[in-house]
């Protein structure tokens, strides 16, 4: 009795392998590489598994390098079909001595910003020549002077202008901050002296403990490195909007750094006036624009104005925030943008958008242009 119910029990557990392998085959993948993991792999199944590895990784990488090479001439202007090239708008036609264009992408090398300006019909162009929100600096070579001044002359030779690292703070109190910033700025002005880039927009800094302090310790920094740095490149600084410490939201302060530079260099220094800029600072541009224009002139003269930035606001007058605006979309509206359009005293003057892009910016920036042109007649 006790032998039959020996061998009755034997052929259970047979009976349950059995059962349990077909579920087996029924598990999900990912449950059974997360069973099989648990197991220890044998030396016959782990070589196989490595090679596979290594294979698919080199094909990766190759496919990764391929990729790379085959990158498009400008990678932010959407692959465009027959169809949809169709519907852009026309190319802005620009009249002879309109000094007129967009901030562009240098994306690829300075030399990819010059093909990017005459996709929209400009006649003058403003790239970085660094990436603007990192301290890391770079030397031009002459290859790449040889093809970025290539890439100007086929674009029909359009003014260049370059606009400095977000980061750099000449008026700084720190002494390192100071110095790194007076060392970005050097070098920036040395790229723009090799490139050939007439105009170098740059910012004032932030005082942030004493004004009078700030404006002394920013035209010491700007006058190291203009006598550093000779060239034929032409410094202009920017209005600024006034928020926080920033110098610059007033004509006397900008009037303030140039004169306390040596004589000998307040020539090489011009000013940008952002028309975002000074209407968030306090000087309204939209119902009295030519009372602003004279306190400029009386302040610094209009010989030294050499660049506007044209830009409506998202915010209000005297709100002392920086926001950019299409063109027309904005507090400012049209009558300011109409002003500087046609304006004799202006004409010389080179006129760069700095608007937003949307999701394409060459579509963007022919419609920001066809509505400046307007303002001509």
């Amino acid at each position: 009795m006790s032998a039959k119910k020996t061998a009755a029990k034997k052929p259970a557990p047979k009976k349950a392998t059995a059962k349990k392998s077909p579920t087996k085959k029924k598990v999900p993948g990912k449950s059974r590489a997360k069973k099989s993991a648990s197991k220890s792999p044998s030396k016959k199944s782990s070589a196989p598994v490595k090679s596979r590895t290594s294979k698919a990784s080199t094909k990766k990488s190759a496919t990764l390098v391929s990729k790379k090479k085959a990158r498009p001439v400008n990678p932010l202007v959407p692959k465009r079909q027959a169809d949809d090239a169709a519907t852009l708008p026309p190319l802005p036609v620009i009249p002879p001595g309109v000094l007129l264009g967009t901030h562009v992408s240098s994306q690829g090398g300075s030399f990819e910003a010059p093909p990017r300006a005459m996709e929209i019909g400009a006649t003058a162009l403003q790239l970085f020549t660094k990436t603007p929100n990192q301290w890391k600096e770079r030397e031009i070579d002459a290859e790449e002077v040889a093809a970025f001044r290539a890439a100007v002359a086929a674009a029909g030779s359009p003014v260049c202008v370059s606009h400095d690292s977000y980061l750099i703070n000449l008026a700084s109190p720190d002494d390192a901050m100071r110095a790194r910033s007076l060392e970005s700025f050097a070098t920036e002005l040395r790229r723009c002296h090799a490139l050939g880039v007439q105009y170098l927009v740059s910012h004032p800094g932030n005082f942030m403990d004493d004004r009078d302090a700030g404006i002394a310790r920013n035209a010491a920094a700007i006058s190291s490195a203009l006598q550093q740095e000779i060239g034929d490149t032409m410094l202009c600084l920017e209005t600024t909007a006034g928020t926080g410490t920033a110098l610059g939201a007033t004509f006397e302060e900008l009037a303030a750094i140039i004169d306390a530079l040596p004589a000998e260099l307040r020539s090489r220094v011009g000013i940008c006036v952002d028309t975002c800029h000074v209407y968030s600072a306090g000087y309204d541009i939209v119902n009295d624009f030519e009372g602003v224009i004279a306190s400029f002139h009386r302040t610094l003269g209009l010989e030294r104005l050499k660049v506007w930035h044209l830009n409506d606001s998202k915010t209000p007058y005297n709100s002392h925030r920086d926001r950019h605006e299409l063109i027309g979309d904005g507090s400012l509206g049209d009558a300011p943008f109409r002003r500087i359009m046609s304006d004799s005293r202006f004409s010389h003057t080179v006129k760069i958008l700095e608007t937003p892009k949307l999701d394409d910016a060459t579509r963007t920036d022919r419609t920001m242009l066809k509505r400046l042109l307007e303002f001509l007649t």
